[in-house]
């Protein structure tokens, strides 16, 4: 017994390369956190004290003031709802879109199948640019509508061979069981493809996810007279414009003067900030675990 555990005692370089490797993911640490936690500690931070500066991580005047504030500008609330909805709705319709097309790629009696990659893989190197596809828009009419947040951006190229990719990896003897039972191409996606996806599909998901909260140009684009159409990220940047100038309106005609009465413009960008990163910082911890199994799941090929 103790020649084992002498046999597993670290050496020297060992233990020095341990120092070095927690010495340098503890300073990757702090400059990945330092950025949020300074953001954090201006939007709880009293207004009035917070332009003086100093702060750093931790609020010097504790306050939820900056966060009332911007309870009560009802653009903000309907741009949250409408990035909810359109986050929740997209990433759904983007996964249901990709996981389908992908399997049907991977598919390797389907005829169609290197004209339809070839065709997918010219679309991530050459695009219409932005005047035809706006105009493209404007004939589907979908100009200020919902529909402009989801059907363009449903089917996503470098997703789909993610995720044809990922099948592809899978055991194809899973499906010819499932066919010797009777069970139809459907079913199969439905019962065996989809279950044993999820960790791509978590991982997809969170892509698609990031893309449609953070999105606001398409808002502008195609629905910025459109006040109930709005997003957050959208209402963002116009804080971030009228802050700077501490003139304009903010949402629903109100001017942001009468705000600078009361917080400070810097207040306002931090408070919004972290309202806008929060929520993907919650949906994060639940996607986690299925990156982990997406390292060895279907890496054994028979």
């Amino acid at each position: 017994m103790a020649r084992a555990k002498a046999a597993f005692k670290p050496s020297l370089s060992d233990r020095l390369f341990d120092l070095v490797n927690y010495t340098f993911m503890t300073l990757v640490m702090i400059v990945t956190l330092y950025p949020f936690l300074h953001v954090l500690a201006i939007s709880l931070n009293d207004s009035v004290d917070a332009v003086r500066g100093g702060i750093h991580i931790w609020p010097r005047e504790f306050t939820l003031e900056n966060y009332a504030q911007l309870l009560q500008y009802e653009s903000l609330l309907t741009g949250a709802k409408i990035s909810v909805l359109r986050t929740v709705t997209g990433t759904f319709l983007g996964l249901l879109s990709g996981t389908m097309l992908g399997y049907v790629l991977s598919r390797t009696d389907f005829q169609g199948r290197k004209f339809m990659s070839v065709f997918l893989a010219l679309t991530m190197y050459f695009s219409g640019g932005l005047i035809p596809v706006f105009i493209l828009i404007r004939d589907l009419n979908m100009m200020n509508s919902f529909l402009v947040y989801i059907i363009p951006g449903m089917v996503s190229a470098f997703n789909v061979f993610v995720i044809r990719s990922y099948i592809d990896g899978l055991p194809y003897s899973l499906q010819e069981s499932a066919k010797l039972d009777g069970a139809g191409d459907f079913m199969i996606y439905y019962k065996i493809i989809v279950p044993l996806c999820k960790p791509v599909l978590a991982t997809i998901a969170l892509f698609v996810a990031v893309g449609q909260w953070n999105s606001w140009f398409d808002t502008y684009l195609y629905n910025g007279q459109s006040p109930h159409l709005t997003t957050l990220q959208f209402e963002l940047m116009k804080v971030l414009q009228n802050t700077q100038s501490q003139t304009g309106s903010l949402g629903s005609g109100q001017n942001i003067a009468e705000v600078v009465k009361q917080v400070s413009p810097e207040s306002i960008r931090m408070a919004i900030t972290m309202v806008v990163t929060v929520p993907i910082l919650l949906v994060y911890p639940f996607l986690q675990r299925y990156f982990v199994k997406g390292m060895t799941l279907g890496a054994v090929k028979s």
